[in-house]
């Protein structure tokens, strides 16, 4: 089987996937703005596309989104073409995900290929992140409908020319109109509990020399990057609080400077520094100095912290699920998270965590508290959510496979079979 994965930054969600089919003796090629020019990774043939042309000046700001997408459609159809003509390539399958709008000439270019999206989310003006948080109000919030609309202009074309969907959680696929949902299935990236477990002899050695195990109590709180859609804010302002009634805690802040969801900050400043500012004139410098930020830490650390953490706290507005609470249930650390969408889907309240109003830092604290008084409840949701993880997110044994019938059936389709 011919499969060629698109994805910006490749491999991102195919990272287990692409390799797993290389072992099985496929040929396997990505085009990718990752890639700097002709190269290999674990067996799969890199393609490299450049955006050359650049935004229109006076765009409509409505388009301005939908332009960059066709730009990168664009260069990516430019490589792909090549990658035909000079090669006379053909895909048998095509897996891309559409977010950057790279793959959305493609069903032009090879009209018999299947077409499969990695479907992460329909924008829609209800249940959503859009409005969830009162503080970030949108500027013109009367015409949000629209430019939801005009933002969905891609998923609406990619849709067209697909035959099959995947998204990592039913709250992401339910994000679709029916009409898309009928051809999504839910099967997660895949988190491999065998090398993301509990480990009683971890340690983490910070900065200023001092060495923390499991034997300190450790709050852990993850972001890719520092932010509002992470409800870093809603943390941030519970410090006070929080140093003030847990005298011993040391919390451990994982995440960078930069912006991955939402809106970015004042122009020269970082959500992490704004937020820094704010509360740092409310804490004694001793208790300061047991927060650690971490910025962003390889692999192996941030599993290392997460085995050392009794406290795992994780928020998020309704939006995509971060890979790092499903790796904090599959080590067995215990999550105190917010009681939103689609975190709900695998943290019940008690059992595989502990749940708060996402806006409620007072009720958070409560939780933390509750969790670190009592080690039994600990060992407790440890077990459960160990348990739940391995059940339904093990790569290996769950996700993996379903991933490679969802390949399989994408090349036994008959084309257009779904868009007809």
């Amino acid at each position: 089987m011919k499969i060629l994965f698109i994805h910006q930054n490749f491999p991102g969600q195919f990272k287990h996937l692409a390799p797993e089919l290389v072992a099985r003796g496929h040929d396997v090629r990505s085009i990718t703005l990752r890639a700097k020019g002709r190269g290999k990774w674990q067996g799969v043939e890199l393609y490299p596309y450049q955006i050359k042309r650049k935004p229109a000046q006076g765009l409509h700001p409505w388009m301005v989104d939908f332009e960059t997408k066709v730009l990168r459609a664009e260069a990516c159809y430019a490589a792909a073409r090549r990658l035909r003509d000079q090669e006379d390539y053909t895909p048998d399958v095509i897996v891309a995900h559409p977010g950057w709008g790279e793959s959305m000439f493609l069903r032009d270019l090879w009209p018999t290929a299947r077409i499969g999206l990695y479907c992460e989310l329909y924008y829609a003006l209800h249940d959503t992140d859009t409005h969830f948080d009162p503080e970030f109000p949108r500027q013109n919030a009367d015409t949000d409908s629209i430019r939801l609309r005009l933002k969905n202009l891609n998923n609406m074309m990619h849709h067209q020319s697909a035959d099959l969907g995947i998204s990592p959680t039913k709250f992401q696929a339910d994000t679709f109109p029916p009409e898309y949902k009928e051809m999504i299935s839910v099967i997660h990236d895949g988190i491999d509990t065998d090398v993301v477990r509990a480990n009683p002899d971890a340690s983490l050695t910070l900065e200023d020399g001092s060495v923390l195990t499991g034997d300190d109590e450790v709050i852990t709180f993850v972001n890719r990057n520092l932010e509002p859609y992470r409800g870093y804010h809603i943390f941030m302002r519970a410090l006070p609080e929080l140093l003030k009634q847990r005298p011993n805690a040391r919390v451990l802040i994982v995440g960078g400077d930069e912006v991955s969801y939402g809106a970015a900050p004042p122009k020269g400043q970082t959500w992490k520094q704004i937020y820094i500012d704010e509360v740092r004139g409310q804490i004694p410098t001793p208790n300061w100095e047991r927060v650690h930020f971490l910025g962003k830490v390889p692999y192996d650390t941030f599993l290392s912290m997460l085995q050392i953490s009794r406290a795992h706290v994780y928020l998020t507005y309704p939006f995509v699920l971060s890979w790092s609470l499903m790796e904090a249930m599959a080590i067995g650390a215990p999550i105190i998270a917010s009681d939103t969408s689609p975190v709900t889907e695998v943290i019940a309240h008690g059992e595989t965590g502990r749940l708060f109003p996402f806006f409620e830092g007072n009720r958070m604290i409560e939780e933390i508290c509750t969790v670190l008084d009592d080690p039994d409840m600990r060992a407790n949701m440890a077990k459960a959510s160990r348990a739940f993880a391995v059940e339904n997110y093990d790569l290996q044994s769950c996700c993996l496979p379903k991933q490679l019938e969802w390949i399989q059936k994408l090349h036994d389709m008959p084309p257009g079979a779904l868009r007809s």
